[in-house]
């Protein structure tokens, strides 16, 4: 199957922190995150789906979470996530 590559990322995809920036989880437009904890890069990674405002997630080691999108904030396992507009 081919993807159309003109096609626009899902409105959610991008970089989600935490206010005081330790924990990092990157959605990826490919249906993949990664998350960063402090110094550790890819702490957390597997795979991801949104259905309306909600996500489920799948991670690498068949651990499975989910999360709630209201507005622009992302509440996941008992954190609260915040956009990180690109610069």
């Amino acid at each position: 199957m081919q993807k159309n590559r003109n096609a626009k990322p899902h409105p959610y995809v991008g970089m989600w922190v935490t206010k005081d920036g330790y924990i990092r989880q990157e959605l990826l437009p490919n249906g993949r995150y990664d998350e960063a904890r402090g110094e550790r890069k890819s702490a957390y990674t597997g795979s991801y789906k949104i259905a309306g405002n909600r996500i489920d997630y799948v991670d690498d080691t068949g651990f499975i979470a989910d999360g709630e999108f209201r507005e622009d904030t992302l509440y996941h396992a008992g954190m609260i996530l915040y956009r990180q507009e690109k610069e």
